[in-house]
């Protein structure tokens, strides 16, 4: 069986975990083992986070969009509801953009979304 030697090749991968481990404390920088735990925690709290943060927009838009439905006399239930039945395809992250940036277009999106209603509640 012939001999190996893994110098190039583990020296590489050592010195890929360390250059990840850089700035972090004390021996988690320096040494190899603890490094690597470093770097693989280091990596799974990115992975969650990254599924973390749009959970944090989508509640952030969500917030955003209340507040300027409250200032029209409107709940967020009725105004999602009565875009959907006035066939209004916009989402939270557009509808949270316009609540900031215009107040006017929000109004308006507002009283369609009331206009939908009040046709249904006639219907009905």
């Amino acid at each position: 069986m012939p001999r190996v030697k893994r110098s190039t090749k583990r020296s590489d991968r050592r010195k890929k975990i360390l250059d990840r481990a850089s700035g972090y404390f004390l021996t988690k920088s320096k040494l190899y083992q603890a490094a690597q735990e470093a770097v693989e925690r280091g990596l799974k709290f990115a992975y969650t986070g990254r599924k973390q943060k749009k959970r944090q927009f989508r509640s952030l838009w969500i917030v955003r969009i209340a507040a300027a439905a409250k200032l029209n006399h409107f709940s967020y239930s009725q105004l999602i509801n009565g875009l959907k039945k006035a066939g209004v395809e916009l989402d939270r992250k557009i509808l949270a953009d316009i609540a900031v940036h215009d107040a006017a277009g929000f109004t308006k999106l507002v009283e369609q979304a009331k206009a939908a209603l009040a046709v249904e509640k006639k219907a009905a």
